[in-house]
């Protein structure tokens, strides 16, 4: 299985993610530079976190303009897993991947901690090794976190359930509609999440529970193409 992870000027958690993919699925990993148009190879891609292009105008505002980024929408719709984390999920926001927009956080202030997660939807390539309603902590980082959605729109997430992430009951780090910490397409394959599962692949880094997204994509991919089981 080859896995990407897409580099914009100002991304800073490329190389947690590449370390992340080495680290727990042992697969091909390659950096893929904003200016590529062609990303037919990779079976993952993996839109880190950071801030791209400086987060002119808005956060992935620009991003969403690269010339990887029609590559990324093809591979969006050819059924190939995306993952955007924390700067990745703001532009994947923009460039209509996703639903929403994300706010500033309602404190205003930049919050970086230990953040614990409900799993909401178990039944996506990025989540089906966890348990439903496990609680697992996964750091955030993150000053415009604040997910938003119109009522309409929330609605429809519940009606789909494209809700994959919310965050613990009463601790909700920035002011997100319904505690919403991550959602995905309607067809599973696209996920954009503000807290940083690459960060939570070692009991060195507080948590090991970011390993299982990676496991999950991996055993996904395999079960579909019909290859032996991790390990």
């Amino acid at each position: 299985m080859n896995f990407a992870v897409l580099v914009f000027p100002g991304s800073n958690c490329d190389i947690d993610c590449y370390k992340a993919v080495e680290d727990t699925v042992g697969q091909p990993v390659d950096y893929v530079w904003h200016t590529e148009t062609d990303l037919s190879k990779y079976d993952c891609i993996i839109i880190p976190g950071g801030f791209s292009y400086g987060d002119y105008l808005r956060c992935g505002a620009i991003a969403q303009f690269a010339p990887v980024m029609k590559a990324l929408r093809e591979a969006a719709e050819q059924g190939k897993y995306i993952l955007g984390i924390c700067n990745g999920f703001q532009i994947l926001l923009e460039s209509g991947l996703l639903p929403g927009a994300m706010l500033r956080n309602e404190s205003l202030k930049f919050r970086c901690h230990a953040a614990m997660l409900s799993v909401v939807n178990t039944d996506t390539p990025f989540t089906k090794e966890y348990k439903q309603d496990e609680l697992i902590n996964i750091p955030i980082a993150h000053g415009e976190g604040n997910y938003y959605c119109d009522e309409a729109a929330l609605a429809e997430l519940k009606a789909n359930n494209q809700i994959v992430f919310r965050y613990e009951a009463g601790n909700n780090p920035n002011g997100s509609v319904d505690d919403i910490a991550g959602i995905c397409s309607k067809g599973g394959n696209v996920l954009g999440m503000m807290p940083h599962p690459e960060r939570a692949v070692s009991a060195l880094l507080g948590s090991e529970d970011g390993k299982r997204m990676f496991t999950s994509i991996l055993s996904t991919w395999r079960e579909k193409h019909g290859a032996a089981a991790i390990g």
